[in-house]
């Protein structure tokens, strides 16, 4: 006999074998939680649960249930929550928009919080059915919207006095963001450069969470024509003018630091270039659209304007 049927044979047994351990895993959330055809959720005690066991999946989420102080209700996150420093020392289930049922199941949790981004949709699927609350929270894309998730997720935990903390806290950062850009004469040109991979630089559009965070801030968008993510190009760069080119710490790692960012062609002949007019910010703050969006942009501000 040849080695390939063994191969195949071990290949398709290691494929029952996964199988077998989501049905398994399955079967323990059913047996322990519940949910009613109204929706609420229940243990098999028959109460309202109160979850001690959560998997969040989004940055944003993540940080938004530390900032509500239940950090330690978490038992496993994805890899884009990594702040506070405690939730980056949490188990990892794999980038969110490629997770696996089987290691999240793995973690035992008693709800799972994720956000739109999440997926993919088969895996989705097969741990709505497995029984296990899979509550889901719109990305926000403004401070109205954040405040609304704090609100969801301080009902969920039940930390409804920790919830209005928060939001007042908000309120509060933005009020005086507010008060600050009525001050300001004009509001500068700002182009966003994304650069996490080994291709071309993109450049953000409109109906993206870098426009927002720049408006936010009181800047002005420099490239409005398209939605979404484009390359850059020299001559599209040089017609924005933009007096600030505006970039994640990571962006501005991989293409080699400020020097390098001026290298990128067109970028010197801008008045962002001329100037070194080069900001870098941690990308989950500056856009994370979480509990500390009105810090970042009260952070950008005063970059802008100083």
């Amino acid at each position: 006999m040849n080695g390939l049927p063994i191969r195949s044979l071990i290949s398709s047994m290691k494929q029952i074998f996964s199988n077998l351990q989501i049905v398994a895993l399955q079967v323990l959330a059913l047996l322990s939680i519940n949910v009613n055809a109204d929706g609420h959720t229940t243990s098999s005690a028959g109460q309202h649960a109160n979850y001690q066991r959560i998997v969040s999946i989004g940055g944003a989420i993540t940080e938004t249930i530390f900032a509500l102080k239940q950090g330690h209700r978490i038992v496993g996150t994805d890899t884009t929550s990594y702040y506070p420093p405690a939730a980056e020392q949490t188990p990892k289930v794999g980038y969110q928009r490629t997770l696996s049922a089987e290691g999240i199941l793995s973690l035992q949790p008693d709800v799972i919080i994720a956000s739109d981004h999440a997926g993919p949709p088969k895996v989705i699927e097969q741990l709505k059915a497995t029984g296990t609350p899979f509550l889901k929270l719109e990305t926000p894309d403004d401070i109205d919207n954040i405040v609304g998730n704090i609100r969801q997720l301080a009902t969920w935990l039940n930390t409804t006095a920790e919830g209005k903390a928060l939001e007042a806290d908000i309120r509060r950062q933005e009020r005086e963001l507010q008060a600050l850009r009525a001050d300001a004469d004009n509001a500068p040109a700002v182009v966003f450069v994304l650069q996490h991979g080994g291709g071309a630089p993109m450049v953000a559009g409109s109906d993206t969470s870098a426009a927002q965070i720049i408006q936010l801030a009181g800047g002005k968008n420099a490239v409005s024509a398209f939605e979404g993510y484009k390359p850059l190009t020299p001559e599209a760069l040089l017609a924005a003018a933009p007096k600030f080119i505006l970039t994640t710490n990571m962006g501005l790692e991989k293409v080699g630091g400020a020097d390098s960012m001026l290298e990128v062609p067109g970028v010197k002949l801008t008045p962002a270039g001329k100037q070194k007019n080069i900001i870098a910010m941690d990308g989950l703050l500056l856009l994370g659209f979480g509990p500390r969006t009105p810090e970042a942009a009260l952070q950008l501000h005063r970059m802008l304007t100083n």
